[in-house]
C-alpha cells in the first residue's frame, strides 16, 4: 500500500497598500521575508540608464541644472529623491511611471533618440527591480550647441575687414 504525500502550500501573505508617503515600495514579499525599493533608487537608475544613451547631453530644465550643480556642492545636498535633477517616478508595488526631462546634443534625431532612452530606461528599471515599467516620458527642454557651455555664447571672432 503507497501513501501519498503531500507538502504543505506555503502560506499566503497578503501585503497592504503601499501609501505615497512610505519609505519604500513593495518589491518582494514572501514567507521568507520583504523587498521593498525607494523611489529614490528608481530615479537613479533611470537617470543613469537615459545618460547612458549617446545624444543626451544632461538632465533636467536649465534651473534644475543650476540648481543641482550648486546642491551636489553642499554636503549631503544630493541625497534626496527630490535631487535627481529631470527626473521624476511614480512607484507602486508592482510598477513604475517615469517621467524625464533631457537636453540633447545638436544633429541628434530626437525621436530615435527618445525611443532608445525609453527603451533603455525600461529595460534598466525592470531588470534591477522586477517593477512593470508602465510609461516613460520624455520631455526635450533644450538642445545643446557645440559652441555653447554653461548656457553662455562664445563670441566667434571675426577676420578683420580691413588691414
Amino acid at each position: 500500500m503507497t501513501q501519498s504525500r503531500s507538502i504543505p502550500a506555503a502560506p499566503t501573505v497578503v501585503s497592504p497598500t503601499a501609501t505615497s508617503s512610505s519609505p519604500g515600495r513593495l518589491a518582494d514579499n514572501t514567507v521568507q521575508g520583504r523587498t521593498t525599493i525607494a523611489a529614490l533608487v528608481i530615479q537613479k537608475i533611470a537617470g543613469i540608464a537615459a545618460r547612458e544613451i549617446s545624444g543626451v547631453h544632461s538632465m533636467g530644465g536649465g534651473a534644475s541644472r543650476a540648481f543641482g550643480a550648486i546642491r551636489e556642492r553642499i554636503p549631503g545636498g544630493g541625497t534626496t529623491a527630490a535631487n535627481i535633477a529631470g527626473v521624476q517616478v511614480e512607484v507602486g508595488e508592482k510598477q513604475a511611471a517615469v517621467d524625464l526631462d533631457i537636453v540633447v546634443e545638436y544633429g541628434a534625431s530626437i525621436v530615435e533618440l527618445a525611443r532608445a532612452v525609453r527603451r533603455n530606461v525600461i529595460m534598466a528599471v525592470e531588470r534591477m527591480t522586477g517593477l512593470e515599467v508602465i510609461e516613460v516620458n520624455i520631455a526635450v527642454n533644450d538642445i545643446h550647441l557645440p559652441e555653447t557651455e554653461m548656457g553662455e555664447d562664445v563670441p566667434v571672432v571675426q577676420p578683420a575687414r580691413v588691414e
